[in-house]
């Protein structure tokens, strides 16, 4: 999902706008999380880009598009570019030394 999304709208309130907005994105990772995964493969990620345009976007993590959402609303934008590409991945087997602390914890 590579988008540009205007913050006004002339019937809709700012408010019901930003819900739909964030509705609207939650419901896409959720989309994506249902794919099925490649072989080999064991979660989706997502990476994540968030700016008042594309040019100026920086990377984020999912869990903070709200936040960025939230303050783009605040400073009172026209509108903000925000990027989510899914990416299978692999779980990172965890290391001896923190199975061992784990242990003794």
């Amino acid at each position: 999902m590579k988008k540009t999304i205007a913050l006004t709208h002339p019937r809709l309130k700012p408010a019901r706008l930003v819900d739909s907005i964030k509705h609207d994105i939650k419901k896409y990772l959720n989309r994506e999380r249902r794919k099925t995964l490649p072989a080999g493969m064991d979660y989706w990620t997502f990476d994540c880009r968030f700016g008042a345009s594309e040019e100026v976007a920086e990377k984020i993590h999912t869990s903070e598009i709200n936040t960025h959402i939230d303050a783009a609303v605040a400073q009172e934008l026209p509108g903000f570019y925000v990027e989510i590409l899914a990416r299978a991945c692999n779980h990172q087997p965890r290391s001896s030394a923190a199975g061992d602390e784990a242990e003794k914890g």
